[in-house]
Order: C-alpha cells, then structure tokens, then sequence
C-alpha cells in the first residue's frame, strides 16, 4: 500500500511539473508577474521530484549499464542542470517573485541564457517523458491492431510538432542565435498550448523511439 501511495504521489508530481513547464512555455498568455511565480512553483517541484526519486541516484551507481540506462541516465542529468541554470538566471532577472535576487548577473546575459536554458528543459523534458512510454505501453497489453492505430497516430502528431517547432524557430533560442524570444501576443491562448502540446509530443516521442531502439539493441545483444 505504502508503494502505491509512493507511486501516485510521484505520478501527481510529474503531472503537475508537466502542466507547470507547458504554462511557462506561453509567456505571452501568462505574462511576466505569473511566468516568475510558476517558475518559483516549477523549481519546488523539480526539487520535490528529486527527493522523492533520491533512490534512484543511489541505484546509479550499482549494477551493469546498457544503452538504454546510459541514455536514461544521460538525459536525466542533463535535464537536472538545464533546470537548475534555467532557474538561477531566471530569479537573477526576477522584478515580482524574488526581487532581491535581481541582478545577480549580467542582464543581458542572464537573459540570453534563461531563453536558452528554458528551451532546453522542455525538449530535454519530452525526451524523458518519451523514455517511459514503451514501458506504460507494455502495461496497457494491447493489440497489434491497436499498437498500430496508436503507432499512425503518434507519428502524425509527431510530425505537427515537428512542423511547430521549426516553425516557432526553436531551434535559434536553442543555440543562443537570438537574445529575445519573438512572441506573438495575438494569438489565441488555446493555440499557444496546442502548439507547446505538440512539440513536447514530438520530443517525446522522439524519446521513445530511442528507447525502443536501446531495448532492441539490448535484446538483440542478449540473444547473440
């Protein structure tokens, strides 16, 4: 019973912090004075999620890695210190929730890596949410008719985020190519979310297809 109660809390957990990053993700709906104080909300939960995943670390360094705990491994440190960057630059710029913590760097650069940093924490996001997807498949025991139906689908959804994400022009906040993010105001609130919907979809699914190819490789390997 303990182990269940364990195991929903940190299903509400990871519910919430996806809501959370995809509220921070529409800046232009949510604006500045909110965008700071679900950022403050988002970093608690980031911090919550690791004490209660803290067994986890301690498991990392015991037993045999294969591709897919390496990868795993890989992405969830990776993830831990983009959002930790994405949280020191972003109070370092902060005039609502912490203002006494403005100013703790350079402006300019400070802004300029908080774009970055952010952007990266919501693909590195997709990536290990899309890690955990075969393993949640594998437990619905559905059937090949519907795995293939699920499969076209995925993959269609995939490709809308793709087509978001390249049209959003992402991939400059990514590489530090622009020092400002290029909102648009007027567009409809259900569309900002539709959009960040589909191109944390396609990051996800992007992460399990990685798995699955690490999960084949392994068993391939086994069975030579």
């Amino acid at each position: 019973m303990q182990g269940k109660s364990s195991t929903i809390v940190k299903r509400t957990v990871d519910v919430c912090m996806t809501v959370l990053m995809l509220c921070l993700m529409a800046y232009q709906v949510t604006g500045e004075k909110y965008h700071e104080w679900i950022g403050i909300g988002m970093t608690l939960l980031v911090i919550v999620h690791q004490i209660l995943n803290r067994k986890w670390y301690k498991a990392s360094f015991k037993g045999k890695y294969n591709a897919y705990r390496i990868l795993t491994l890989v992405i969830d440190v990776s993830l831990l210190l983009v959002f930790a960057l994405t949280a020191f630059y972003g109070v370092s710029m902060s005039s609502h929730a912490v203002p006494f913590l403005y100013g703790m760097t350079k402006l300019s650069f400070a802004r300029k890596m908080h774009l970055s940093m952010s952007f990266w924490a919501f693909v590195l996001m997709g990536l290990h949410l899309g890690l955990h997807v075969p393993v949640m498949v594998a437990k619905l025991k559905l059937s090949d008719k519907w795995k293939i139906i699920i499969s076209s689908v995925m993959c269609i959804v995939a490709g809308a985020g793709l087509y978001c994400f390249l049209k959003n022009n992402i991939p400059d906040y990514l590489f530090f190519k622009t020092p400002f993010a290029f909102l648009d105001y007027e567009k409809a609130t259900a569309l900002v979310f539709l959009e960040n919907i589909l191109i944390l979809s396609f990051w996800a699914f992007v992460g399990a297809q990685a798995a699955l190819i690490c999960k084949c490789f392994h068993k391939k390997k086994e069975d030579t």
